[in-house]
């Protein structure tokens, strides 16, 4: 989803404030890179819908929260698979 930089604001927000989705997965979802995901969710959805940028800024602090704890645990996996 590429086109409308508006609507993709929208739309990304609208994700990840459902799903509690991290920037690296709606970049995915999306087909965009990470940096156009955090701007759209930052930038242009602050001044879109101040709601909705509220709550995908909730979501977005408790992923920056719980970051380092995924970080372990995949480090954890790849040397320890069985554990």
């Amino acid at each position: 989803m590429k086109g409308n930089p508006e609507e993709r604001a929208i739309a990304l927000g609208q994700y990840v404030a459902e799903t509690g989705a991290t920037v690296r997965n709606a970049a995915m979802r999306f087909g965009i890179s990470k940096s156009t995901v955090h701007k759209d969710l930052t930038q242009r959805l602050k001044r879109q819908n101040r709601a909705l940028y509220n709550s995908v800024q909730k979501v977005l602090q408790v992923n920056k929260e719980e970051r380092h704890l995924r970080g372990g645990a995949a480090t954890r996996q790849k040397y320890h698979p069985n554990t």
